[in-house]
């Protein structure tokens, strides 16, 4: 236990003398995301919940954070267009990836430190994935680590990696995810370095957090969160190896410096020789890129730019899918990850190509709100959108959504 968790026990405990233990386990229990009707309203009711160096550690993006905004306007101005008077008394959402049937086409995108919003962190997530029968892509930077999320949900599970320098560190990490019994490998292609992430900076986000007047503050005026961060501290790493009294920090070190900035496509052809399983590329937005990681073995490619956390100034990925889409062609399925927010985006990015969409602060959103209960709302928000759009647009079937049924501005 770090300093930082020993002062907000101290203070935990000096407010669980003034409140009832009822009272206190209440603040834990409640799920206030239950009367969430939108992933904006989840997206208040987190900000209310947890600390605001947490919040904006997940909400933030780079630099100005241009494009973190324009991966949402640029689906938002996207239109729609609906035929009528068509039966739509049955709506299908259900399609698959990479072979693995799913209820709807939302998979959960890989997120480091989910930890930090909620103990139940990653686990919460894909046990809400699998409830809604779809899948849960786990994070290497994920607060739990492969082989308890993987024991705690039975619904498929995919692991993402980076290309980090140090070979035997990710072959044995490679390892451990194939005992676990994962099948498809993700490996994000974006970030040779980190990116600028001015939020962070001003708040002064370490892990661990750093002790000052204004942490102790926000943990304070946070007790549902401070409750629950003092039963279960979720503030390092579960998938790095190393002692487990090793400070976060020094973790946190050791990590940047792994991401290589001299990888190139050899390095890729690295991991389609060290991964038997199926092997999908997150992080590209040219239609080249796309090409060569296919001819290089990927079975899928996620249009995706890091989620405005890496390049800012970067196209919206949506505004990149048709061509991506268009280049690969038959030859591997095509995700997009970015600015999803409403069904209507996910029905605007299958119509121009996706075969599913990756959510990551959506669903963040409702674990900050509530945990796992809070991360099913999520997902229900976002089905129930789904279909209503898709019985107003004319179309029953998600999978015969195609370019004619948008506009593009």
């Amino acid at each position: 236990m770090n300093d930082f968790t020993r002062l907000l026990t101290a203070q935990v405990a000096a407010d669980a003398r003034t409140l009832p233990a009822r009272a206190l386990a209440r603040l834990s229990a409640a799920n206030p995301a239950s009367r969430a009707g939108t992933i904006s309203e989840l997206r208040a009711v987190a900000a209310r919940r947890v600390p605001r160096v947490v919040f904006d550690y997940v909400d933030g993006g780079a630099g100005d954070e241009i494009t973190l905004r324009r991966n949402q306007t640029a689906l938002r101005d996207i239109e729609l267009r609906p035929r009528v008077l068509v039966d739509v008394s049955k709506v299908v959402t259900a399609t698959t990836a990479l072979s693995e049937p799913i209820a709807l086409p939302l998979i959960a995108a890989p997120m480091g430190l989910a930890g930090l919003l909620n103990p139940a962190g990653e686990v919460a997530i894909a046990r809400a994935m699998s409830e809604a029968r779809s899948i849960s892509i786990l994070s290497v930077m994920a607060s739990c680590p492969v082989e308890e999320v993987a024991a705690a949900a039975p619904g498929p599970l995919w692991f993402q990696m980076y290309l980090w320098r140090d070979r035997g560190l990710v072959r044995d990490m490679l390892a451990r995810v194939r005992a676990a019994g994962v099948n498809v490998l993700v490996v994000t292609v974006d970030v040779p370095c980190a990116g600028n992430r001015d939020r962070d900076r001003k708040n002064g986000f370490t892990v661990p957090p750093r002790i000052t007047a204004r942490a102790l503050a926000d943990g304070i005026v946070h007790p549902r969160w401070s409750y629950d961060f003092v039963r279960n501290p979720r503030i390092s790493w579960g998938n790095l190896p190393g002692d487990s009294a090793a400070s976060a920090a020094s973790l946190s070190t050791r990590t940047n410096q792994q991401f290589d900035p001299a990888a190139t496509w050899p390095d890729l052809t690295w991991f389609r020789e060290n991964w038997p399983g199926r092997l999908v590329i997150k992080g590209v937005l040219d239609p080249a890129d796309a090409r060569r990681a296919v001819e290089l073995g990927a079975e899928a490619v996620v249009v995706s730019n890091h989620g405005g956390r890496q390049l800012d100034g970067a196209r919206a990925t949506i505004s990149a899918l048709p061509a991506v889409s268009e280049a690969v062609g038959d030859a591997a399925e095509v995700y997009l990850d970015g600015g999803i927010r409403r069904g209507a985006d996910i029905a605007k990015a299958v119509a121009l190509g996706a075969r599913a969409c990756l959510a990551g602060r959506a669903l963040a959103y409702g674990l900050g709100a509530a945990g796992q209960p809070g991360v099913s709302r999520a997902v229900e928000i976002l089905g129930s959108e789904l279909r209503t759009v898709l019985a107003l647009t004319g179309c029953p079937q998600v999978s015969d959504l195609s370019p004619a049924w948008v506009r593009q501005p």
